[in-house]
């Protein structure tokens, strides 16, 4: 897709090329035409994650667009569907749905309109806000897909969420009370009242306090950092436990390092699913889980807000309005 001017175009961030923000810039391209099994939707608010600002910088999936710069990043949004593929009888024009789509490829979602596969959204309930919605998407897949993989996760078991005040941290603290857990969390002092909030049972302040000695044996850890967290974090971990571990590049050594104490380790990446979206719409319109959006930023303010991602303190969710 390469930019054009005429009617049919559509605003876009698009990436010019790998490196610094001063690589995003505004565009015009086409407006999609829809395939068999999409739908466009236009976009109301969409959010960015870690895997955005990797990727800008020449990390991330950016082995995978090089050749195809300029391109258009993102996969989070929420919007109101203006059209159907034929084959398409699932939703309508009007419908007001979010999703995470199209991962490791570009899900496009840096504009005004994006192609969205049917398989891949859900309706967004109607007592949540696109921001909310937005939020929810990949962030919220990684945690439940991250929390349901790999392991059963049973009343009583006890769980440590790492850098439980962030964009997957928050979610997974607030599923994993819903699957009965005793909630583990850490993050900066600052933020205690926050994951006091949405459920935790224990806090721990990474800053002055060395978690591995602060609580008792684990059954299940979700590792968002990777590096020495992965080393630290199994001294606690049961034998038979689970560790799961998502930062690629910082994060090869957990399946080994899990298995030298009888504990299974696991990398993972989320994948767009449909049926995962029904779920998380389900526990957003019954408030089991809420979507902490700790900025809002203007579309036009996208090299803002992936400098905020890149500082490595977000609360909660970063997005932006379409």
């Amino acid at each position: 897709m390469h930019p054009t001017n005429n009617s049919l175009d559509m605003k876009v961030i698009q990436l010019t090329a790998f490196g610094d923000t001063h690589h995003l810039s505004a565009a015009e391209f086409p407006i999609p035409q829809l395939r068999l099994g999409e739908v466009l939707v236009q976009l109301k608010a969409i959010s960015i994650n870690p895997i955005d600002v990797k990727t800008r910088a020449g990390k991330g999936i950016s082995a995978l667009i090089k050749d195809r710069l300029p391109a258009i990043l993102g996969w989070d949004f929420s919007g109101i569907i203006t059209a159907v593929a034929p084959d398409v009888k699932t939703f309508h024009p009007g419908d007001e749905v979010f999703a995470f789509i199209s991962f490791p490829e570009p899900g496009q979602t840096y504009a005004e309109y994006v192609a969205a596969p049917a398989d891949q959204i859900t309706l967004k309930p109607a007592n949540i806000s696109h921001h909310q919605a937005a939020a929810a998407t990949l962030a919220a897949m990684t945690a439940w897909q991250a929390l349901t993989r790999y392991t059963e996760i049973k009343a009583g078991d006890r769980v440590l969420i790492h850098a439980a005040a962030g964009g997957v941290g928050h979610y997974a603290l607030q599923m994993a009370k819903y699957l009965g857990a005793h909630v583990t969390g850490t993050s900066s002092k600052e933020n205690e009242t926050l994951l006091r909030d949405l459920g935790a049972d224990e806090y721990i302040d990474y800053k002055t306090q060395a978690f591995e000695t602060a609580i008792a044996p684990v059954d299940y850890i979700l590792d968002t950092i990777g590096g020495d967290y992965i080393d630290r974090s199994v001294k606690i971990l049961k034998p038979g436990g689970t560790i799961v571990s998502i930062p690629s590049g910082l994060n090869e050594s957990v399946t080994e390092k899990a298995a030298a104490i009888g504990a299974k380790g696991h990398t993972m990446k989320a994948q767009p699913n449909g049926k995962d979206m029904n779920t998380i719409a389900y526990f957003l319109e019954k408030g089991i889980v809420h979507s902490h959006v700790s900025k809002t930023f203007a579309f036009s303010e996208m090299a803002q807000a992936h400098k905020l991602i890149e500082s490595g303190h977000t609360v909660g969710k970063i997005t932006l309005t379409i």
